[in-house]
Formats: C-alpha cells, sequence, structure tokens
C-alpha cells in the first residue's frame, strides 16, 4: 500500500449516510461495499471470457490485453479499494495516482483488444467516486473515446463497424456521465441531510441536557421552598419559643409550662414534616385530614392561636391545590410571628367557590411597605407556589394597619 495510504480502515466512507430504518451507526456504505467487490470482479470475469473467446484479433495481440487486465485486480485491492473506503476526496493525490494508473493499463488493452472495453462498466463509477464531477466527466471521455479511436487507427476496420463502435462508446459514455453525476448529487444531498440529522441529535442531546439541568434546577427550588415553609418555620417557632419560655420561668411559670408544651408539639410537627419531605408524601397536617382540619392544626400551634373560617361547600381538592393553602397558611403565619408585633392576632379564611379556592391570612400587627424589596424567601416563594398552580398571590398592608395575604387558585 502506498505511503499516504498507511491507514486503518475506515468504519464507513460516507459518514452519517444512514438508512432510514436502520440503527444511525449503520452506513451503508459500509453494507454495500461487498457487492461493490463482487460487481467488479463479476465484470472484470467475463471481460476475461470475452476477451479470450474473441475471433479477433489473434491470440499474440489478445495476450498483452489479458496481461493488462490481469494487473487491473491487484491495483484496484491494493490502491483502489482502501481509496475508496475513505471520504470522498480524502487523498486527492493518491486517488489521481491510482485513476491514471489504471487509464494507463485500460487503454493500450483497449485498443488492442475490443472486447475489453467491457471492463469500462467496473471503472466508471471509480472515476466518479474519487474525482470531482468535471474530472470524472472528462476520464469518462477518455475512457469511452479514446479506446475506440485508438483501435480505428490501429486495425482499420470497415466504415460501418467503427461507426456502430463509435455509437457505443458515445451511448456508453453519455450514460455514464448522466448517471455518474445524478448518483454523486444523491450521495452529496444524503450527505447534507446526514450533517442535517447529525445537528438534529446534537441539538436533542443539548435540549435533553438543558431539560435535565432546569428539571434539576426546579427541583432544588421546590425543595428550598418545602424546606423553608416546614421545617426552616418549625425551627423559627422553636427559638422563638425558647425565649419566651427564658423570659416566663421566674414571672410565670404556668405560661412557660404551656410554651414548653407548644414547643414539643412543634418540634414533633417538624419531624413528622421532615419525614414526609423524604418520602415525597404529603404535608404530615393534609396526611391525617382536610384542608381545614390541616389549616384548623397549625392555627392552634401559632402563639396567639389564630381564628379559622370557612365558607362555602368544603370538599377534597387536588393535593397540589391544598398544598400550596396549606403553605399559604404556613408562610403568613410565620411571618406574622416574627414581623407583626407583640400581642399581633391573626385571622385565617378558607372561601370555597365552584371554581376557585381563595385562601386569607390577616393579622393586626404593625404592617410593612409592599413596595419595598423584601430580603427574604418566604413571600416570593409563596407566589412562586401560587403561579405554579395557576393563581395568583397578592399582599395588602399599611403602616400601621395589620397586613392580609391572598392567595387564589383556580380549581379544575
Amino acid at each position: 500500500m502506498p505511503a499516504d495510504l498507511q491507514v486503518e480502515e475506515p468504519t464507513g466512507r460516507l459518514r452519517g449516510f444512514t438508512t432510514a430504518t436502520g440503527a444511525r451507526d449503520v452506513h451503508v456504505w459500509d453494507r454495500a461495499f461487498l457487492p461493490w467487490d463482487a460487481y467488479f470482479g463479476v465484470v472484470w470475469l467475463a471481460t476475461a471470457v470475452f476477451v479470450l473467446g474473441a475471433e479477433f484479433p489473434s491470440l499474440p495481440y489478445r495476450v498483452p490485453a489479458l496481461v493488462l487486465l490481469a494487473l487491473m485486480v491487484p491495483w484496484y485491492l491494493w490502491a483502489g479499494r482502501p481509496l475508496l473506503l475513505l471520504e470522498p476526496g480524502a487523498l486527492p493525490a493518491a486517488s489521481a495516482r491510482y485513476l491514471n494508473t489504471a487509464l494507463v493499463l485500460f487503454l493500450p488493452a483497449a485498443c488492442l483488444v475490443g472486447e475489453t472495453r467491457l471492463i469500462t462498466f467496473a471503472l466508471a463509477p471509480h472515476f466518479f467516486m474519487l474525482a470531482r464531477l468535471r474530472r470524472a466527466i472528462l476520464s469518462m471521455a477518455a475512457l469511452t473515446l479514446l479506446p475506440v479511436a485508438g483501435w480505428g487507427l490501429l486495425w482499420r476496420p470497415e466504415a460501418y463497424v467503427l461507426l456502430l463502435n463509435s455509437v457505443a462508446a458515445v451511448a456508453t459514455f453519455t450514460f455514464s456521465s448522466f448517471f455518474g453525476a445524478w448518483i454523486l448529487r444523491i450521495i452529496e444531498q444524503s450527505i447534507g441531510r446526514a450533517g442535517l440529522i447529525a445537528e438534529l441529535d446534537a441539538s436533542r442531546e443539548e435540549v435533553a441536557r438543558l431539560s435535565a439541568e432546569h428539571g434539576a434546577a426546579s427541583e432544588r427550588e421546590r425543595m428550598s421552598r418545602e424546606i423553608h415553609d416546614t421545617l426552616a418555620q418549625g425551627f423559627t417557632s422553636l427559638l422563638m419559643l425558647v425565649q419566651a419560655v427564658r423570659s416566663e420561668m421566674d414571672t410565670d411559670p404556668a405560661q412557660a409550662h404551656r410554651h414548653l408544651d407548644l414547643m414539643e408539639v412543634t418540634a414533633r410537627q417538624n419531624l413528622a414534616e421532615a419525614r414526609a419531605l423524604v418520602s415525597g408524601g404529603a404535608p404530615a397536617d393534609l396526611d391525617s385530614g382536610s384542608l381545614p382540619d390541616a389549616v384548623r392544626r397549625l392555627a392552634a400551634r401559632h402563639d396567639p392561636p389564630a381564628a379559622v373560617t370557612v365558607t362555602g361547600e368544603v370538599r377534597p381538592l387536588p393535593a397540589a391545590l391544598e398544598v400550596v393553602a396549606l403553605r399559604t397558611c404556613q408562610e403568613s403565619l410565620t411571618n406574622c410571628a416574627k414581623h407583626a408585633g407583640p400581642g399581633a392576632s391573626a385571622a385565617l379564611s378558607l372561601v370555597y367557590a365552584p371554581s376557585t379556592l381563595t385562601v386569607s391570612v390577616r393579622d393586626t400587627g404593625r404592617g410593612f411597605d409592599p413596595s419595598a424589596p423584601s430580603p427574604g424567601y418566604g413571600l416570593r416563594g409563596l407566589a412562586a407556589r401560587a403561579a405554579e398552580a395557576g393563581g395568583t398571590a397578592t399582599v395588602d398592608s399599611a403602616r400601621p394597619g395589620g397586613t392580609t395575604v391572598t392567595v387564589t387558585l383556580p380549581i379544575r
């Protein structure tokens, strides 16, 4: 093998030229190249048989043609076939050398014995596979027309015989050039489509990767909200109760004991929420009753206990909707305990309408400016939860005048 062909045999000549129904890593060219070898062998063998059986010229003239014909086989196997397995135009110098040598072997034999021209049908595809279209067509002209001209000058056949051979050569040239150019365009189009398919696959992989990243980010966001609305708020309540107990131990033991009981209830509730969070189940309050019952238990743990009113027809709702409603109450009561000020009371309202559920939490605390940027995560998380459920969240507050959080959720 020539020095510039010392490469491992690639997996396919046409990268990405795949079947529509097969696996994407199975190339049509890979599967079809062995039949091309067989085609070359059959055409070569038929040509040799025709040359041996020719009545003209005599055997001494046919022997050199057979020798040149025989040399084409090792030249094809040694230099041609490895080039045909490469990408088109991969080694132009080696391709030109192979094609020129094939012409040098073919033309003298074809001029000596007319039957040798049959092997044109095996050589023609190589020119279109390895050369550019213009060079391939010019080579086809030399491959089909020059042998007839040389044969006619050498043997001086009768005029009608020369005419028939010339017409056959022109027909062969026209047929080969037309179908060679057509097949090349099909191959180029297929390569282009294969490139588009590869880009589409890459785009799909990128979309899948971005979707996975978005899903992971959304899950982190969800877990952050869940932890904020459950564990973090529970720990905040515990800290506030610890501070209250410290100040009441000497002055109001009864109240301190009540707060200790509330600390135990809050800690147990926090433990239940942690287990529900890990298992992916419903919030602990919802796991053992309806939404109004869960809101009442939540209100009872508030200090002081919050009032709860429920209007409309109470009925089971989608779990995601009830979770948003409960988290709204949790976040609002936690904000009331942290920011409303001492002695502030809170009231919760659930309004069941035919197509909506409205959750409202109002406190009588000091209020705040809703237009000011919120440093915390609670209200933003509350609004995000409502938006994910297709609802709306509004916060009305004034100094002093208390705060009202209203979340309206559609019932589908």
